[in-house]
């Protein structure tokens, strides 16, 4: 399988070019040439899969170049016990008769990126020995919190890699930035950023599109990758567990081969989304894609119009994951819904580059509409699902799972439809505990945030994820703070080029 690219400016490449390269050298995004598809019938015979054989089946669909025993060392090494120590690695809870929450943060880092970023160190360890590059890989990552931490954890310490995340400056919660800033590794760098996620991801994205930039790196035997969902290995692997949970209900008796389902997402970059509409596209069976978005709101309204503007107020949220305006990822899915129309990708996304903001046409417009809902929650609405979900049911939500929660109701309040419905839970709740505890309690809490992490223990007995536990006593290893017209100069001095 090939692999293109969305504005049609680069040569077709395998799967280990896209994942080395991580973005299009001139810009766009590496999409499949073609999406591999199954009937029904052929999915339901893969129902008693594990996980790790789920993700050997899809990645070996879409990775044609990669061996079969590299594809299952791979797989078995990311999701080993020690990483994801449950038997259920992304287990789904039920809320009710028609809601299910699918937990993805059972992970080393307590967020759903640990199911991409612990296997995308080996898949491209071995995309590089297949391309035959001699260059040390320079992995440039911007986060808006979750992403930072499994991206240093997967790739800390493997050989040929350097990596650098870019975070916003007080635009992450307190546990976020420890988790990144106490990170060990020879290989690993860490970056304040003043401003905000886009700030940081437009900065990556500018550095990756600087071909005398690029020259240097190779001139001093560096190239660049990254780690999010810009790349397709990042993307890939975050199909398997939507598979994993219809499988799972079919298995339970909560599903019926004949019926469909809803998916809802929290959503800020758009790439969580974007793998449950690539597994749909497969033969998924879903009937609606609900995008849950808080009070940046771009990606609803852009769902609701057709218009993606940019020009307006960010807003720093109690889901600081999803505080972003543009969403990368939203530029795979419009090349997919209008079938690999470059033409329009390109006209799109010039007029997002020159005047912040774009309209689809009216078909494409139409063709969204079949198929995804936008929704969105104030702070207050986020605020109040956390302690009525809390009350009512004795499940803690993050901030994240909450606008999913709310954006669900929403949806279903205005048209009636019941269908089961699973919902993206992101993060541990503890990740971000002064928010939950403020939420249940009604009532700031002016503490340590390890305190508050006590406190909410305290109060609710649910188990503080292990990959939290200890983390305040450990020592800070990274004081990186640039500004982002000081990043290219600042990398010429990290790692000595001339």
């Amino acid at each position: 399988m090939e692999y293109i690219s969305t504005r049609g400016n680069y040569q077709p490449v395998n799967s280990a070019a896209a994942i080395s390269l991580g973005m299009v050298p001139e810009g766009g995004l590496f999409v499949p040439e073609k999406i591999p598809t199954f009937s029904l019938a052929d999915l339901i015979a893969k129902k008693n899969y594990s996980y790790q054989d789920l993700a050997k089946w899809i990645f070996t669909e879409f990775l044609t170049d990669f061996k079969q025993e590299e594809i299952t060392e791979s797989v078995e090494k990311a999701y080993a016990k020690s990483n994801f120590p449950q038997v259920e690695k992304a287990p789904l809870v039920q809320l009710d008769q028609h809601t299910y929450i699918l937990e993805l943060w059972h992970g080393p880092t307590a967020a759903f990126k640990d199911f991409a970023l612990q296997v995308l160190p080996y898949l491209l360890v071995k995309a590089v020995q297949k391309n035959n590059i001699k260059n040390e890989i320079i992995i440039l990552v911007a986060t808006s919190g979750d992403t930072g931490k499994a991206a240093l954890e997967g790739f800390k310490d493997v050989p040929g890699v350097q990596i650098v995340v870019f975070y916003p400056a007080a635009g992450v919660s307190k546990v976020q930035e420890d988790q990144m800033l106490t990170t060990g590794g020879s290989n690993t760098s860490v970056v304040a950023i003043p401003g905000n996620f886009d700030d940081c991801q437009n900065t990556v994205k500018e550095i990756f599109a600087d071909k005398k930039f690029r020259k240097k790196l190779s001139n001093n035997n560096y190239q660049f990758s990254s780690a999010n969902s810009i790349n397709w290995g990042r993307l890939l692997p975050q199909i398997v567990y939507y598979f994993k949970a219809y499988f799972n209900l079919l298995n339970n008796g909560d599903l019926t081969a004949s019926e469909k389902i809803n998916i809802t997402v929290p959503t800020g970059n758009f790439g969580n989304i974007l793998a449950a509409y690539y597994a749909y596209r497969m033969g998924l069976p879903v009937n609606k894609f609900i995008c849950a978005s808080n009070d940046n709101k771009v990606l609803t309204d852009f769902l609701k119009t057709g218009v993606y503007d940019i020009k307006r107020e960010f807003k720093k949220t109690i889901s600081p994951s999803m505080d972003i305006l543009i969403s990368s990822n939203l530029e795979r899915f419009l090349y997919e819904i209008t079938e690999h129309d470059s033409q329009k990708i390109n006209s799109w996304y010039t007029q997002l580059k020159e005047e912040k903001s774009f309209k689809v046409d009216q078909k494409t417009l139409e063709k969204i509409r079949e198929l995804f809902v936008g929704e969105y929650s104030t702070e207050t609405e986020v605020k109040q699902a956390i302690k009525s979900y809390y009350e009512k049911y004795d499940y803690l939500l993050d901030p994240h799972t909450a606008v999913a929660v709310d954006s669900l109701a929403k949806y279903r309040n205005q048209l009636g439809d019941d269908t089961i419905a699973i919902v993206d839970s992101t993060a541990n709740p503890y990740k971000f505990s002064r928010a939950v505890l403020e939420s249940i309690t009604g009532s700031e809490i002016p503490s340590d945030e390890y305190k508050v992490i006590a406190k909410l223990k305290e109060l609710t007995a649910l188990k503080i994820h292990p990959g939290l536990i200890g983390l305040n006593g450990l020592a800070v290893k990274h004081y990186h703070k640039w500004q982002q017209n000081q990043v290219k100069n600042k990398l010429i001095e990290l790692f000595k080029l001339t």
